[in-house]
């Protein structure tokens, strides 16, 4: 077990591994139109964080699915990532999670029995954190390691909070601060110390429970969380859902100290260089903006923080809230604008 670094066994980590924003939107195109279920509230079409089916007038289910390889050695840590990661979806969408299945790929002739049973332990362990039993699951041998899960929350129909809610004019307040991918690859190169393995994990391993908290809430327009796309890229979601521009302020931009100077070093996943290529015309910086803040905007975050959309008067509100439930980091960031949905970065 202590020679065993699983970042070693995979090509990518975390969600790092997710297939660049233009290329899986062409893969979305061949899809077939769900528009002929009436009770599917959210599916494909506005690049919604889970999809959220009707059951009855006070309930929805809402289903989502989330996996990848690791993005730290350590086994029990990985697990603990993956699902926290994975549940976030539910609170992106203000539901509430009810039910977890696991989704294993190990390679089993060349990660020990007991790395698997600690990956395993670490899922649920985090599934007990957030009062959901993990109800079986499936198993595979695989090439790489997979570690992750299958999550099912429900809401209430009219609290859903999807992309296309945001309004013009709203604050946007992000949940937790940038730069986890940057420490990520800063781990798997080996210049990562005891300290930033710390703001990382503490960071990747926090549930982001306050989103069924904030589904009460009519200021509350919109909820994304921040993952493989980045910032910017989870952002154009909003704005492109709701017909929106943004705009960022980035000298507000919560981020975890120990990335800021790897991002000068130019360290981090492939990530984002794949990111700033789709992104294109739709996000305009400053020219004041250093080529390293971008880089961390781009950065793809693993479990990363709620990206919320609020009404001006309820934006101290709801930063309040999230500082109560521990997301210290939380701020105002920037703001939704009418106009195209291109997203201006202001230093």
């Amino acid at each position: 077990m202590e020679n065993i670094r699983l970042t070693q066994l995979s090509h990518g980590g975390g969600c790092g591994c997710k297939i660049a924003p233009a290329v899986l939107a062409d893969m979305l195109k061949a899809l077939p139109q769900t528009q002929c279920f009436p009770d599917l509230l959210v599916g494909t079409e506005t690049s919604d964080d889970a999809a959220v089916y009707r059951l009855n007038d006070e309930q929805a289910l809402v289903a989502t699915t989330d996996f990848f390889m690791p993005i730290v050695d350590d086994p029990f840590d990985f697990g603990c990532i993956a699902a926290t990661n994975a549940i976030s979806d539910i609170y992106a969408m203000g539901g509430k999670p009810i039910l977890a299945l696991a989704i294993v790929g190990m390679p089993i002739n060349t990660l020990p029995m007991e790395a698997i049973q600690q990956i395993m332990a670490g899922g649920a362990s985090v599934c007990a954190r957030a009062g959901i039993p993990l109800a079986g699951g499936h198993s595979i041998d695989a090439p790489e390691p997979i570690y992750g899960l299958v999550a099912l929350g429900l809401v209430h129909p009219d609290k859903v909070k999807r992309n296309s809610h945001a309004r013009d004019g709203d604050v946007l307040i992000l949940g937790k601060p940038l730069g986890i991918g940057i420490l990520g690859t800063a781990m798997k190169k080996g210049v990562l110390d005891e300290n930033g393995y710390r703001q990382l994990l503490e960071t990747t391993t926090q549930l982001n429970t306050i989103g069924a908290e904030l589904a009460a809430l009519d200021g509350v327009h919109a909820l994304t969380d921040v993952t493989g796309f980045g910032l910017l890229g989870h952002l154009l979601e909003l704005c492109r859902g709701a017909q929106l521009g943004a705009f960022v302020d980035a000298g507000k931009l919560p981020l975890l100290p120990d990335a800021i100077g790897f991002a000068q070093q130019g360290i981090g996943p492939g990530a984002i260089a794949r990111n700033l290529a789709s992104f294109g015309a739709d996000v305009s910086f400053a020219a004041a903006v250093p080529d390293w803040l971008r880089r961390i905007m781009a950065d793809a975050q693993t479990s990363g923080g709620l990206l919320a959309s609020v009404a001006p008067e309820c934006a101290d509100g709801v930063l309040a809230r999230f500082h109560a439930q521990g997301f210290a980091a939380a701020a105002i960031v920037g703001r939704m604008q009418a106009g195209a949905p291109v997203i201006t970065v202001s230093a």
